[in-house]
């Protein structure tokens, strides 16, 4: 096995966002530095990493001093270009791999890969064409979502087909050729669950999140999730499962619907932290974002026990101008990303409520 990593090692991130900056932010307490690669200057990473680069994906010479400036590189958010992370694994190592983020990044590769891992997933439907569109409303059936295969996040990308929906507009709507015809599953609860992965092959999953969505945008999160415990004991299984197939070393996210019946069907998966798993930096023994930096610098996974029941909740668009009352309260831990304009939609930060006491597990 490659030896972990030394404190005062550098970790290079591609992409600059809150996801980015808590990493940033857990490394330094960890001793380790940060180098942020970022198209767009001051990102809310960029306001806390010890270097930044900020340049274009495809910026050969740029990307050539990164590699040469970092010890490993990981990426806080899945639309980094695979042929970037392939280029960068030639000269430093890159953990999650391009592997993991080549099936994240596009809707039916995604569930291909579940369905291949013996994992359950909504009835879809490749589309290109209009015609595909049809042949998929046979197959699918509705009501059904129409979305991007790729950048689709927060709702966008996406249209709902029903019975009486015109398929021409609906395939004018999507505005793609690249789309994926999902049909609309009607479920108990979503949950996540977030699974780190060493680089001994070993892993450790948290306690899932029950996730709560306005408008495509998740806006709470309760964990551990009340609900019940073989339930959460497979959906973990199921991530640990995705995470060892995709041979990934670092975090692995996964969203799961599960039905009135117990099945759990995979939505979605992104190889990084997860807006979901929050909850953990005030409520679990060993943050996500602590957790991210030991698995791709090779330190021993931290501790995953759920200290106390955590609500986090998502403070979008105009709901951050109340940090003067959360800051004021006793029971919020609040967390603000730094962004300079808030506008519909876009989380600006988050507050976490620790509420009953957790005896902790034996750790695994």
């Amino acid at each position: 096995m490659t030896a972990p990593l030394p404190p005062g090692s550098t970790i290079g991130i591609l992409g600059g966002g809150q996801l980015g900056r808590m990493t940033a932010l857990a490394a330094a307490n960890l001793g380790y530095r940060c180098h942020v690669y970022d198209p767009k200057a001051g990102g809310p990473a960029s306001q806390v990493a010890a270097a930044v680069t900020v340049a274009e994906w495809d910026d050969a010479a740029a990307l050539a001093a990164f590699a040469g400036s970092v010890d490993v590189v990981t990426y806080e958010f899945e639309n980094v270009p695979v042929e970037t992370v392939e280029r960068l694994a030639r000269d430093v190592p890159v953990r999650p791999g391009p592997l993991a983020l080549q099936v994240a990044q596009h809707r039916v590769e995604e569930k291909r890969f579940a369905r291949h891992c013996g994992l359950e997933t909504a009835p879809f439907w490749g589309v290109t064409t209009l015609d595909e569109l049809a042949e998929g409303i046979a197959v699918v059936g509705v009501p059904a979502i129409l979305k991007t295969c790729r950048f689709g996040y927060d709702g966008l990308g996406q249209v709902a087909v029903g019975m009486d929906t015109s398929l021409r507009e609906a395939w004018q709507d999507i505005a793609t050729d690249d789309a994926i015809l999902e049909r609309r599953i009607d479920f108990e609860a979503e949950i996540s669950v977030i699974v780190a992965r060493g680089l001994d092959g070993k892993t450790r999953a948290f306690p899932p999140a029950l996730n709560e969505h306005r408008d495509g945008i998740l806006r709470r999160s309760l964990a551990p999730a009340p609900i019940d415990p073989a339930i959460l004991a497979a959906a973990c299984a199921a991530a640990e499962t995705l995470a060892e197939k995709l041979d990934l070393v670092g975090l692995l996210a996964v969203e799961m619907f599960v039905k009135g019946d117990g099945q759990l069907l995979v939505n979605e998966m992104a190889p990084r932290p997860h807006n979901s798993g929050h909850w953990t930096q005030d409520g679990c023994a060993t943050s996500q974002f602590e957790q991210f930096v030991r698995a791709v610098v090779g330190l021993p996974l931290g501790p995953v026990d759920a200290l106390f029941e955590t609500e986090m909740l998502n403070l979008i668009g105009d709901d951050a101008g109340a940090w003067p009352v959360l800051m004021a309260d006793p029971s919020a831990k609040l967390h603000l990303y730094g962004k300079a304009e808030s506008r519909p939609g876009r989380k600006m930060g988050h507050v976490n409520r620790r509420q009953r006491p957790l005896m902790p597990d034996t750790p695994a």
